[in-house]
C-alpha cells in the first residue's frame, strides 16, 4: 500500500536531492579534489618515466645473466632460465678488472682530491679578494666554459708528449688524467664561488680582528661551512672521473694502465661476435661503485645544489 506523500515533503525531498547534487558539483570544483587529480597524474608521469631510465638497467641486468645465443632471440627472452652467474667472473677474468678497478679509483680519487682543493682556493680568491681586474679573469674563466675540450685537445697532447716541455713525457701514463684537475675546474669555480657569496662577510672580518690570515680564514670558516657545496663537486668529480673514456683512449695504450672505460670497450671485437653477456655484466659491476656513491652522498649534493643557487 502506497504511503501518501504531501506537498511539503516532496519540496523537501527534492531540495535535499538538488543540495546532494550541488555538492557533488562542488567537491569536483573543490581545490582539494584538484589537488588529488594533479598529484594523480604527476604519479603517472613520474612512474612512466622511471620505468624509461630503468628499463635499460633492466635489461643490462638481464643481458648479463643470459647465455651467448640468447640475446638475439626474437621474441626476447626477458628473463634468463637458468641465470648464467658465471659470466660475472669471466667478465672480470677478461678484462683483468684488479688492475683497470685499481686504476680507476687511483685516478678518480686523485683527481677529486684536485679539483675540490683547487675550486675551494680560486672560488674564495673571486668571492672575497679584492684585486684590480678580478672580474674580468673571472669572466675569462667561465668562457672557457664555452670551448669545447676537442679544441684543446692537440695543444694538451703536445704538452704532455713533451713536445713543449723534454722533460714532460706522461704519455702511457695517468699523470694526464690527474694533473688537469689541480689546476682548477671552471664550472666547480664558480658553482663554489656563488656559494661562497652566500657567507656574510661580517665572519671574515670577525677573524680578521683576531689575527686570522686569509688561509685560516678558508680552512676554518669557509670550507667547514661550504661542505654541502663541496659534496656536490666531489659527486660530479666522480662520476665524470669514473666514466671518463675520452682523455683514457688518448694518452692510454699500454694495458697495466687501461681504465675501466678503456677495458669495457676491448669486449667489442674488430669484426663482429662481441660476447654481450660479458660486456653486459663488466658493465653492470663498473655502474655499482656510482650508485653507491651517490646515494651515500644524496644528501650532500641536493643540498649543495639547492644551496648554491640562493644567490647570485
Amino acid at each position: 500500500m502506497d504511503t501518501p506523500t504531501t506537498p511539503g515533503a516532496s519540496l523537501l525531498t527534492a531540495a535535499g536531492t538538488a543540495g546532494r547534487a550541488r555538492q557533488g558539483v562542488g567537491f569536483l570544483r573543490g581545490k582539494r579534489f584538484q589537488e588529488m587529480v594533479w598529484l594523480g597524474f604527476v604519479l603517472v608521469v613520474v612512474v612512466l618515466g622511471s620505468a624509461g631510465m630503468l628499463f635499460p638497467i633492466f635489461w643490462m641486468a638481464t643481458t648479463s645473466l643470459k647465455e651467448s645465443g640468447d640475446i638475439l632471440l626474437l621474441p626476447p627472452k626477458w628473463i634468463p632460465i637458468p641465470p648464467q652467474w658465471q659470466n660475472y667472473p669471466d667478465a672480470l677474468d677478461f678484462m683483468r678488472a684488479t688492475v683497470v678497478f685499481g686504476n680507476t679509483i687511483l685516478v678518480t680519487i686523485a683527481s677529486l682530491i684536485g679539483d675540490v682543493c683547487s675550486a675551494s682556493v680560486v672560488a674564495y680568491a673571486f668571492a672575497r679578494l679584492r684585486a684590480p681586474g678580478k672580474n674580468v679573469l673571472f669572466m675569462l674563466v667561465l668562457s672557457s666554459l664555452m670551448i669545447p675540450y676537442q679544441v684543446r685537445l692537440i695543444p694538451e697532447y703536445l704538452l704532455f708528449a713533451g713536445k713543449v716541455l723534454p722533460f714532460i713525457n706522461w704519455v702511457d701514463t695517468l699523470l694526464p688524467l690527474i694533473v688537469p684537475a689541480y689546476f682548477g675546474s671552471a664550472f666547480y669555480i664558480f658553482l663554489l664561488r656563488q656559494f661562497y657569496q652566500t657567507v656574510p662577510l661580517e665572519m671574515d672580518d670577525a677573524a680578521k680582528i683576531d689575527g686570522a690570515s686569509y688561509l685560516q680564514i678558508l680552512w676554518h670558516i669557509m670550507i667547514p661551512m661550504s661542505l654541502p657545496a663541496l659534496g656536490a663537486i666531489a659527486i660530479f668529480s666522480f662520476v665524470n672521473n669514473w666514466n671518463d673514456f675520452f682523455r683514457p683512449l688518448i694518452y692510454l695504450t699500454s694495458r697495466h694502465v687501461w681504465t675501466v672505460a678503456i677495458a669495457l670497450r676491448s669486449f667489442t671485437a674488430e669484426y663482429g661476435a662481441t660476447p654481450w653477456n660479458l660486456l653486459m655484466a663488466a658493465s653492470l659491476t663498473a655502474l655499482i661503485p656510482l650508485v653507491v656513491v651517490f646515494f651515500v652522498a644524496q644528501r650532500y649534493f641536493i643540498q649543495g645544489i639547492v644551496i648554491t643557487g640562493l644567490k647570485g
